[in-house]
């Protein structure tokens, strides 16, 4: 994949939600905020939500470092996540495989339909693990609004890290709200000091919720899988629905399940590589300059 002065990339996809994929095991790359930003750009770059990097791992099968499109480094990407392990499964021949991340390592399957259940591990819910500027003892319901003091637009979400922070709002109708006019505002918001995923969260049945989610850093986006697992997870602690369910999202549908018997999040989707290309060697030296 890699000729003289370029270095290859794979585009792909998990619900829509796109990655620019580099491979990092042979050499290291310096890649820096602007480069990510450049590969990154829709109207001038490649274009994508987020770029990865597979690098080596000494506690797992590949080491997945994640950036979202503004340059910022994140610690999990689930929907990133079963690309990869689509990838690496591939190249060892095996359905069982392990990624190592910024906020630990996920294990991860390639079933026998082609989708990819990851384990997500253990959500985290205590107010400076998510974190919250403030403490908050019950993090299911938390003192935030926006509008109105009396008639607020949404109010009382909950709050939950799953490798990243998500803030959750309940409503009648993820439709009804303008998400991409208040997503900045709430992901800057005093509360959130590394800032935060925003989503709204509509709750369908028992076994079904839909999801939008302006994503940290990245901004609306079709699907973001770790959006889905803390909006499966805050709807059982909010007995809104059961700990298996379907999530929808704009790209698509991950099944969710909050394991009892451990606490991990177990999460069920597709993936796909839309193509492969070179980019010039050149940007990563400027990264690194």
């Amino acid at each position: 994949m890699t000729g003289t002065g370029t270095i290859g990339f794979r585009k792909m996809n998990g619900l829509g939600n796109d990655f620019v994929v580099l491979d990092a095991r042979p050499r290291a790359l310096a890649l820096g905020p602007d480069a990510v930003r450049a590969i990154a750009d829709r109207k001038e770059g490649i274009g994508c939500d987020q770029i990865i990097a597979l690098e080596p791992s000494q506690h797992a099968d590949v080491f997945m470092r994640i950036w979202n499109a503004d340059g910022g480094e994140v610690g999990a990407c689930g929907n990133a996540a079963r690309c990869v392990a689509g990838l690496v499964a591939a190249e060892r021949g095996q359905s069982k495989v392990s990624i190592e991340t910024e906020s630990g390592v996920l294990g991860a399957v390639v079933n026998e339909d082609g989708s990819v259940t990851i384990d997500m591990g253990a959500p985290r819910f205590g107010w400076d693990e998510i974190p919250l500027a403030e403490p908050f003892h019950d993090t299911r319901r938390i003192e935030l609004q926006l509008g109105p003091i009396d008639d607020p637009v949404l109010h009382t979400p909950s709050v939950v890290n799953v490798g990243n922070p998500h803030c959750l709002f309940f409503v009648d109708d993820v439709e009804a709200h303008d998400l991409k006019r208040f997503g900045p505002m709430l992901e800057h918001h005093p509360l959130f000091p590394e800032r935060a995923n925003i989503s709204l969260v509509q709750v369908l049945g028992p076994e079904a919720i839909k999801v939008r989610t302006w994503e940290r850093g990245a901004g609306l986006t079709r699907a973001c899988g770790t959006a889905a697992c803390a909006a499966a997870v805050a709807a059982a602690r909010r007995e809104l629905a059961g700990r298996k369910i379907k999530v929808t999202l704009p790209g698509g549908d991950l099944l969710i399940e909050w394991r009892e018997s451990d606490g991990h999040i177990l999460m069920t989707g597709p993936y796909a590589l839309d193509f492969e290309g070179m980019l010039p060697s050149a940007l990563f030296q400027r990264a690194s300059a």
